[in-house]
């Protein structure tokens, strides 16, 4: 009979093949936004209720997935959660710290909490991105080459970008005469497949000239299908007019980038969040991360009413798909050091070897227990001598020894092979 772990369900341990996958991800997202005059920043991991209920972006059913509690202040408390999204507080950061800046540009890496049945993930890592300020339509295409500069460089290919506007779709919803609250329902029906929500519809338009569902149904490639989309529905519906501009220019933006791409006009939830292009990550026909515009978000939480867009990247999802990241990093080529004695002198002088092999750029350890195997390509042995010590290097590759009267002539011949490799 197998015993019940005492680890909290829904939580993961990482192992150190899993953390050098994480580190990868990390690493490989932190170098291109640096690259890209993106600022690192990182908020609380417990925040205000209020902050998300404030912001609207919590739905009746993501406000029960939530871990909330009331954080005691003398004889009153406060209803907190653990932040189950890093946006909102990226935003309350941005609105109590830079809300005097033009453009602000930040990236962070952050776990996120939410509920989920049994023992499916409730701890995430977001990899996310925001750019506050009035970059339309420059900000979406910088976001998206970023995002996949990120997956291309950990190997992850072919990337593939699918672009989306739920302006399209409020536009029908809202020349229908439905309310905000209806569009939602009737929105959030179409997402599980509910043909008659399209009945629906269709039934309040008598002026349209072919099914909803080739509006709600419909992928293609290019401004070409985006036209079409006009030339079809416009008419009936004028106020589509904007948000298929925005989507067209993008389209045609990222065509001259030779950036792959896959146009859509619904199947993006947070109907209500976003205000702009929406745009998914697919690597390996997976789906990895997105993001899109939120133009109403700041003021929300307080701030003034600017412009800004973001997208995040499931840093955990990531690093499950490279093995090759975990790989790389263990068999980097690395030096063991041995003191072939206990004598104090003896061990003092192998830990005083590892910083000058470190140096050299190498992987150094110490053999912490005797004649333990390791998976150094190069083993250093410390010996007494008359002179002091004396020095040995190992090369397991070549099975070949070679003997050092002096540490530095030791390095010097490490330093030219290394170098070679």
């Amino acid at each position: 009979m197998v015993e019940e772990s005492p680890r909290c369900r829904g939580m993961r341990d990482l192992l150190p093949p899993d953390m050098a996958r994480f580190r990868g991800v990390e690493e490989t997202f932190r170098t291109a936004c640096l690259a890209w005059g993106y600022q690192e920043v990182r908020t609380p991991t417990i925040e205000h209720l209020h902050l998300f209920t404030a912001a609207g972006t919590l739905s009746p059913q993501m406000l029960g997935r939530v871990y909330s509690f009331l954080d005691w202040d003398g004889w009153s408390g406060e209803r907190v959660v653990l932040r189950p999204d890093a946006t909102i507080p990226t935003a309350r950061l941005f609105v109590e710290n830079l809300q005097q800046e033009k453009l602000v540009k930040l990236f962070y890496i952050q776990n996120v909490f939410r509920f989920a049945e049994g023992d499916e993930p409730r701890e995430g890592w977001q990899c996310g991105v925001e750019l506050i300020g009035d970059t339309q339509p420059r900000g979406e295409v910088e976001l998206i080459l970023l995002g996949c500069q990120t997956l291309e460089r950990l190997g992850l290919g072919p990337v593939e970008v699918r672009l989306y506007h739920p302006g399209i779709v409020r536009a029908v919803l809202a020349q229908a005469g439905l309310k905000l609250a209806d569009q939602v329902r009737i929105y959030d029906r179409i997402l599980e497949g509910d043909l008659t929500a399209l009945a629906e519809v269709e039934e309040r338009l008598p002026s349209l000239r072919a099914p909803l569902r080739l509006l709600f149904e419909g992928e293609g490639a290019g401004s070409a299908y985006l036209a079409n989309l006009g030339n079809t529905f416009r008419k009936a519906v004028p106020k589509m007019a904007r948000p298929l501009k925005e989507l067209v220019t993008l389209a045609d933006t990222l065509s001259a980038l030779d950036c792959r791409y896959q146009v859509a006009t619904t199947l993006v939830g947070n109907f209500e969040y976003y205000t702009g292009p929406v745009f998914q990550f697919m690597a390996n026909g997976e789906r990895v991360g997105g993001g899109g515009r939120y133009d109403g978000l700041i003021a929300l939480v307080g701030g003034p009413d600017v412009a800004a867009s973001g997208f995040a990247l499931d840093a955990t999802r990531l690093a499950a798909l490279l093995p090759s990241v975990g790989e790389a990093i263990a068999g980097q080529e690395a030096v063991c050091v041995r003191s072939a004695s206990d004598r104090a002198d003896v061990v003092a002088a192998a830990f005083a070897a590892i910083r000058p092999l470190q140096e050299l750029g190498l992987r150094t350890e110490v053999a912490l227990v005797r004649d333990a195997p390791t998976g150094c390509r190069w083993e250093v042995m410390v010996r007494p001598s008359a002179g002091g010590f004396g020095y040995s290097l190992y090369d397991r590759s070549r099975k070949r020894r070679r003997a050092f009267a002096k540490l530095d002539d030791l390095l010097t011949v490490l330093e030219a092979v290394v170098g070679v490799h």
